[in-house]
């Protein structure tokens, strides 16, 4: 199955100021979400946005929060965007049937939440170079954990190419030479 700009959602999980710091590589990291975030506008694909407890972990990191619409950023206590009410609503438009999952961390709200969106019967893609964790390892163990559940491991660039689906468009033309160097 690929993934359909028209079918799927962009889903920002907790990429927030107090926690940034101590992801692993996370100036790479946040450079790949803004990337992706700015492909997915580019081809008009409804970006969202999580934040886990912003009182105590800050709100999303202004280098991300200015490509977000306010009204799509959701406020959560649970650490899986599905088991808070009010993300769940959001996310469970029947419009869509896929969700393209970025953020931190890895191991525990990506995860949770990557976890339930498949269990409630979405496509789960989960863009590799687009999660982080404070320590590498969990990092890796959650992806591998969510491979077994049959959520579907990609690169930013796949995304892209899948979006796009088609060469020698302007659309096509634009996103390239912005956006996939």
């Amino acid at each position: 199955m690929l993934i359909d700009a028209q079918k799927s959602r962009l889903l920002v999980v907790d990429l927030q100021a107090k926690l940034m710091p101590f992801i692993h590589d996370h100036q790479k990291l946040l450079e790949n979400c803004i990337n992706i975030i700015q492909v997915a506008k580019a081809l008009d694909v409804p970006v969202i946005a999580s934040e886990q407890y912003p009182k105590g972990l800050g709100s999303t990191v202004e280098e991300i929060r200015h490509h977000l619409s306010d009204d799509l950023i959701m406020e959560k206590e649970y650490f899986s965007c599905v088991s808070d009410e009010g993300c769940r609503s959001t996310l469970q438009d029947k419009s869509y049937s896929q969700v393209v999952v970025i953020g931190t961390e890895s191991h525990v709200c990506v995860m949770q939440t990557a976890l339930e969106l498949k269990a409630s019967g979405l496509e789960v893609f989960l863009v590799e170079d687009c999660v982080g964790s404070r320590d590498p390892h969990n990092k890796h163990l959650a992806i591998e954990r969510m491979r077994q559940a049959g959520i579907t491991i990609v690169s930013r660039e796949m995304v892209a190419f899948e979006w796009l689906r088609r060469a020698n468009t302007d659309v096509f033309r634009h996103v390239s030479k912005t956006y996939i160097v």
